[in-house]
């Protein structure tokens, strides 16, 4: 009677730590500016089975494709071990779902493959990101300290849960076998594992309550440190895909006061909107154009922050970074996490030192005064973007740093006049000679009479 109370205890803080964690998350992305989604559930359905459901865009990439695939699956196999765990748990039962007689016993040998060949892929996962040379896309500025930390603990504790799940596994098998009992399940590894266990019942029954409890104790505790951890994108990447962009790549949103401004310019009797008012009846302040701080990105643009796996594919394919410039749209996406943990809710129970050891030894600066723009991101990085969009077809969970590289430069030239000085050329030639180049509109066809003039002396 003790296990299921103390089972059930368990299961509610855990759950409730995590329900309070998501709760803060969710404050931090609706600090972003308001955006309509809705519609086109059809495209988005197709969209999120795809992308996020059937990990299309890993594919471009085959080696570590199959190796995430083989932990993807293993993880949706095993959850359906946890459910019969829970249940075991606050009941007492013992593998209930072995009444599902030669099915469970599919469930399980799957299960028990799946959870050898995670152990091999995180095997091959950790040495690809710490084998000297590392791969390039897992280096940067923005890997450092807790980032490189965060990817190895992440691959430790798989390693441990699969384990523990093989612990229990064997050691209840060998219980059964020397009792004369048949325990329901097919298993192809366990069973070799036997071997290895003592033949004492009571260390058996032992062993196997400890596989047990630290199989699900470890994924309760992994389930509450997901919200510190760039592995919370296993919760966060379908509702991601879900709202990601349905506009073709690279097409630029217009901002909506300029629009009004320009419509009543080109049609006199166009009405511009009024402005919005507070509930005090009082105009509300015009929104800034462009985006200085977290804030003023839309919410998709903070989401996209919590939903990154820092697996640097973005950064790989980006050619501002491939030619030495500053620009890594990984770290624009990260630095955006961290400003809005920083200005909003930290993480709630790791509090990691993000960027090492030196960090210590730097002035301590007022966080509310600080900015996303500037802070953090530099506008010599924004403008060494191409625009290309390279990062935003090349993210597995469809994040776009594009966007708000542009809303971020857009500030910078709209409400701080900070363009670099070739554009403030081209504005300016733009504005007094409706073209790109320093020549008066009434020279722009000099060149067909030049190309007459040369034809007819050929002539």
């Amino acid at each position: 009677m003790l296990q299921p109370i103390l089972f059930a205890l368990l299961l509610l803080a855990a759950f409730g730590l995590f329900a309070w964690q998501v709760r803060k998350i969710r404050a931090n992305i609706l600090v972003g500016r308001e955006r309509d989604m809705s519609g086109h559930a059809a495209e988005r359905f197709r969209k999120t089975l795809l992308v996020a459901f059937g990990q299309q865009k890993m594919f471009k990439r085959l080696t570590p494709a199959f190796l995430h695939l083989i932990v993807y699956v293993g993880f949706l196999v095993i959850n359906v071990e946890v459910i019969e765990i829970v249940v075991d748990g606050l009941f007492g039962t013992h593998r209930f779902l072995g009444l599902l007689g030669p099915l469970y016993d599919g469930l399980v040998a799957v299960n028990e493959t799946l959870g050898a060949l995670v152990i091999i892929a995180v095997a091959a996962f950790w040495w690809r990101r710490n084998h000297q040379p590392p791969v390039r896309r897992f280096t940067g500025i923005e890997l450092r300290a807790w980032p490189k930390l965060d990817a190895n603990i992440i691959l430790y504790v798989e390693v441990v849960l699969m384990v523990a799940l093989f612990l229990m596994n064997s050691a209840d098998l060998k219980l059964h076998q020397l009792e004369g009992k048949f325990l329901p399940g097919a298993y192809p590894v366990s069973h070799f594992l036997t071997g290895l266990l003592p033949t004492d019942k009571g260390t058996l029954h032992l062993l196997e309550r400890v596989g047990w409890w630290a199989h699900i104790t470890g994924i309760l505790l992994f389930l509450n440190y997901l919200p510190s951890s760039k592995h919370f994108h296993i919760i966060l990447a379908f509702p991601n895909v879900w709202y990601s962009r349905l506009v073709p790549q690279g097409q630029f949103s217009n901002v909506e006061s300029i629009t009004h401004e320009v419509k009543a310019m080109m049609d006199p009797s166009y009405e511009v909107p009024t402005p919005p008012v507070g509930p005090d009846g009082s105009a509300l302040a015009p929104t800034p154009f462009g985006a200085k701080d977290v804030e003023d990105l839309p919410w998709t643009a903070i989401m996209n922050a919590y939903s990154c796996t820092e697996c640097g594919r973005c950064t790989s394919v980006c050619p501002a970074n491939l030619t030495g410039k500053l620009l890594s749209p990984r770290k624009i996406i990260m630095d955006t996490r961290d400003r809005v943990e920083e200005k909003y809710n930290s993480p709630l129970i790791f509090q990691p030192n993000i960027y090492g050891e030196e960090a210590k030894h730097e002035p301590v600066t007022d966080l509310m005064a600080a900015t996303l723009l500037r802070g953090k991101v530099t506008p010599e990085e924004l403008w060494a973007c191409t625009t290309c969009n390279a990062c935003v077809e090349s993210c597995p969970v469809n994040i776009n740093p594009l966007e708000s590289i542009i809303e971020m430069r857009r500030f910078l030239v709209l409400e701080e006049s900070a363009a670099p000085n070739s554009l403030n050329v081209m504005f300016s030639n733009i504005e007094n000679n409706g073209a790109p180049w320093a020549f008066s509109p009434s020279d722009r066809l000099n060149w067909a009479d030049e190309l007459y003039v040369a034809e007819k002396a050929t002539v």
